[in-house]
């Protein structure tokens, strides 16, 4: 029978892990560093070379490398088919002759330093691959992810997620024409695994387009929040094997399942859902690449392998930069895009391993490279952020037009709730073509949404992760039009505490709503029915014969003594929520003109309750 050292077993490296990122990160953050280097160096600190705090870093990548697959989703999750299209000149041509110019030149240089010709052209290719995971960690604490030179950046890495699939084919064929055996057999299992390939994208697509909005449709209908994250992780994790399975990398399955969600009314919600894992998984990644760098081996051959890492990161800033410029680029653009690639790539990692199953490479060139791979990307955020010094103290004005922004991540305003009052409110506002992202949780409001032509995505936007994942970070205003009073000062409570520079425009259920909402200091805030009313009042002034003129003085004097009052009410005894009768009662309705004559019933039941209320008033 198992016991509860048993079960507990697994605690201490998952609270070596957690320490080193709680210590190393914060460390390096105060010293003006990327957190990824923070991730790297902790996990050369608990590694088998540092404290041997962890014994096996391959067991902590099997599962890290879920970190990379979460944050391709991410990524995917924020583009749209659409704007995919619009990279394809990137994609294809700069991604192309990235990897093969890359390839060539690191490859030539092995070549010619003693390495054979097949061992060169595996790492070679390894070298010039990039880390995905560093180059997009870079760009989202850089905030240029959708910059020109951002989307270029993301258009290489994209291309070279495609290509694995055929690095990895390409292989057996360099083994099989080094000991002369023939390539027929090699080109019809090429085939089939193409094809297999190509079948399970086109499922893919197909099962996205058509099953995964109404699939989140009837678990967000149900109102298990815990069940939408779950669904969340199955779509992401699941495209991810299949992918795998069929040769393509979990990466591009990830990215595939963003892509086809991109559109769909829940994005947000899971784009927020999904974040606390890939930080997490994100940052045991860059600690299993840490962990994988040999000190002894590198203490062995540091001028080598420190002439090799400076040789190597040199050589793809000067390609990668120029390819960019030949693309339109700035030169500024081409450096910050080259800088960001130059690390070599996760998929080192897998590559090297496979040409030493394969015979290409022999064990000593095989641990060697690993460790180069790994040191390119220990040193690249430390060189991306030196040229980032550099280059800040030089401003030019860009060569090329703005990509288009992501939707919704832009937004100028954030509206929360779309009832009524939501829709009537964005009907004002689409009309001065803004910008407007739209969240709500009532399954029913987003389909009545969408016959009006109106973008509204799931959310609930009490939760902090999903107003950040809304754009309440870049908003101007924050618009919250719910219905529920406890919500609504949350939200505010949030926003505030989360998003200073944002306003906060609040819709109130009545008046002690509106109380506690100016006492939080929103920067405004009507009750629901308040100015419908005094609308319906001057209309009515109107049809007894005052002119319009006269009706809106007095409309207008109206508005003007009960703000006065709102004011002096605020500045009373505050008010206890969870005491709403005593809060009734002090907020209780009260003539703002004194009545001409007396109350009085029309029967004697109506009589009384005047009667007691009288007495209740002077007692």
């Amino acid at each position: 029978m198992a016991t509860a050292a048993d079960h507990a077993s697994f605690l201490p490296p998952v609270l070596t892990f957690l320490s080193a990122a709680v210590i190393g990160v914060p460390i390096f953050r105060l010293l003006g560093q990327s957190a990824v280097l923070g991730y790297l160096v902790a996990g050369v600190v608990i590694g088998p070379s540092g404290l041997s705090l962890i014994t096996e870093p391959e067991t902590a990548r099997s599962v890290s490398e879920l970190g990379v697959v979460l944050l391709l989703f991410i990524v995917g999750l924020e583009l749209e088919i659409s704007r995919l299209i619009s990279l394809r000149r990137d994609i294809l041509g700069l991604g192309t002759l990235q990897l093969g110019l890359c390839a060539l030149a690191l490859g030539g240089l092995g070549f010619l330093s003693g390495l054979s010709g097949g061992a060169a052209t595996v790492i070679g290719i390894a070298l010039a691959l990039s880390a995905t995971a560093v180059a997009l960690q870079l760009l989202e604490e850089r905030r240029d992810l959708a910059s020109p030179y951002g989307q270029r950046a993301f258009a290489v890495l994209l291309f070279q997620d495609l290509s694995i699939v055929g690095i990895l084919a390409f292989l057996p064929l360099i083994a099989q024409t080094g000991t002369g055996e023939g390539g027929e057999a090699w080109l019809g299992t090429a085939l089939q695994s193409a094809g297999t390939a190509v079948a399970a994208v086109i499922g893919v697509v197909l099962v996205g387009r058509y099953g995964l909005n109404p699939f989140f449709r009837l678990l967000a209908a149900s109102g298990a929040r815990e069940v939408m994250t779950a669904a969340a992780l199955l779509v992401v994790l699941g495209t991810a094997l299949l992918m795998e399975e069929v040769g393509l990398s979990m990466a591009m399955g990830a990215f595939l399942a963003g892509l086809l969600l991109a559109e769909s009314n829940f994005r947000h919600q899971l784009e927020a859902d999904i974040e606390p894992f890939r930080g997490m998984l994100l940052g045991l990644f860059f600690m299993s690449v840490g962990m994988s760098i040999d000190l002894g081996l590198v203490a062995q051959n540091w001028l080598g392998l420190s002439v090799a890492t400076v040789g190597a990161i040199l050589i793809k800033v000067a390609l990668v930069a120029g390819l960019f410029r030949l693309f339109g680029s700035s030169w500024l653009d081409g450096l910050r895009g080259a800088a960001v690639l130059a690390p070599a790539g996760e998929f080192a990692f897998v590559l090297l391993p496979v040409g030493q199953e394969l015979g290409l490479v022999d064990g000593p060139a095989g641990r060697l490279a690993i460790a180069l791979a790994a040191i390119t990307m220990l040193i690249g955020p430390i060189g991306a952020k030196v040229l980032d010094g550099v280059l800040a103290r030089r401003t030019t004005a860009p060569l090329e037009p703005e990509h288009e922004v992501i939707e919704g991540a832009e937004a100028r305003v954030l509206v929360i709730g779309f009832g009524r009052f939501g829709h009537i409110l964005n009907q004002v506002l689409l009309a001065q073509g803004l910008s407007v992202t739209v969240i709500d949780k009532d399954v029913e409001q987003i389909r009545s949404a969408a016959r009006f032509g109106f973008r509204v995505y799931y959310g609930d936007g009490t939760r902090l992760d999903v107003l950040r994942a809304s754009g309440a970070g870049k908003a101007e205003v924050v618009c919250i039009c719910i219905d529920d009073p406890e919500a609504t000062l949350k939200i505010v409570d949030l926003v505030h505490a989360e998003f200073p520079a944002a306003r906060t425009y609040v819709r109130v259920f009545d008046r002690v709503q509106a109380i506690e909402a100016m006492g939080r200091d929103v920067d405004y805030q009507i009750r629901e029915t308040f100015e419908s009313a005094l609308a319906f009042g001057r209309a009515t002034l109107e049809a007894l014969g005052l002119s319009p003129e006269e009706a809106a003085r007095t409309v207008d004097d109206v508005r003007k003594r009960d703000l006065a009052r709102l004011v002096l009410q605020q500045a009373g005894e505050p008010l206890d929520r969870g005491d709403p009768l005593r809060s009734l009662v002090r907020i209780k309705p009260e003539p703002l003109t004194a009545p001409l004559h007396a109350s009085h019933g029309l029967n004697p039941e109506t009589e009384d309750i005047i009667a007691r209320e009288r007495a209740g008033a002077d007692g």
